[in-house]
């Protein structure tokens, strides 16, 4: 379980400091009135940010672990929170998103493999972006909606910074923690004082359409003009030739 660890630190202040040694958590999610074993669990490596570690703790009685995530990295995706606004940027400031796949990505991956990368953070961000509309809308002017490219101060770990807790575990990667199943809507959970939900109008504008019930249609014929066409209802179909007896050399009867 990933909990926010709030930092106004750079990622560089961060690694410098090793502030993954004095992080602190206060009490377990599990028990916040105590009674439990919460241990300290040691740090792991981010492969994708080298020099950072992550705090972790333990409760036994949950059996869960609880890693204090910085407000600079990305939830389930590797990187900066910074690094993903950046590359929804540079799609929104290009005349295509193949054009923006290939800036982003240079001519190392393929095409088709650079714009379903685009896509998956493209997509996320806009849920994510959503739901902050939905749940806080005061904190997101329409300026916010098109971040620009080179700004000093990048909006999503802003919003990372000013969301309490119990608002990001509302609102999808990467800005917060909620778990969206696969093909799945994402729906926002009940929060004090909200009670609105996204529908399946913004899943299937995400590609989460789900097949339709009952037989297939039945389509025409696309060569009703051909004459290699088999059981044309224009003309009865061809007789098959009369078999003839290896033995005797006459036909035989059908």
């Amino acid at each position: 379980m990933q909990i926010p660890l709030r930092t106004s630190s750079t990622i560089e202040d961060y690694v410098a400091a090793q502030e993954w040694r004095r992080a602190h958590l206060s009490s377990c999610p599990f028990h916040p009135d105590g009674g439990c074993s919460l241990q300290r669990h040691g740090s792991y490596a981010r492969l994708t940010s080298p020099g950072v570690r992550i705090a972790r703790w333990y409760c036994p009685q949950g059996r869960m672990t609880f890693s204090l995530l910085p407000d600079f990295l990305a939830v389930r995706f590797p990187g900066l929170l910074a690094t993903i606004e950046h590359a929804v940027a540079v799609t929104a400031s290009t005349r295509s998103m193949e054009v923006a796949a290939d800036i982003l990505r240079g001519p190392e991956v393929d095409l088709p493999g650079a714009m379903r990368w685009l896509r998956r953070r493209v997509v996320a961000v806009r849920r994510s972006m959503t739901a902050v509309t939905w749940v806080t809308p005061s904190l997101v002017p329409e300026v916010l909606e098109c971040p620009a490219i080179g700004d000093d101060t990048p909006i999503l770990p802003k919003l990372r910074r000013a969301l309490p807790l119990s608002v990001l575990n509302c609102i999808p990667a990467p800005l917060g923690f909620a778990r969206v199943p696969r093909g799945e809507a994402w729906s926002i959970r009940r929060v004090p004082g909200v009670v609105r939900d996204v529908g399946s109008r913004a899943a299937s504008r995400d590609g989460c359409r789900q097949h339709e019930v009952g037989p297939d249609r039945i389509v025409a014929a696309s060569y009703a003009g051909s004459d290699k066409m088999i059981g044309c209802p224009c003309r009865p179909n061809p007789r098959p030739p009369p078999r003839i007896s290896t033995v005797f050399g006459a036909p035989t009867a059908a």
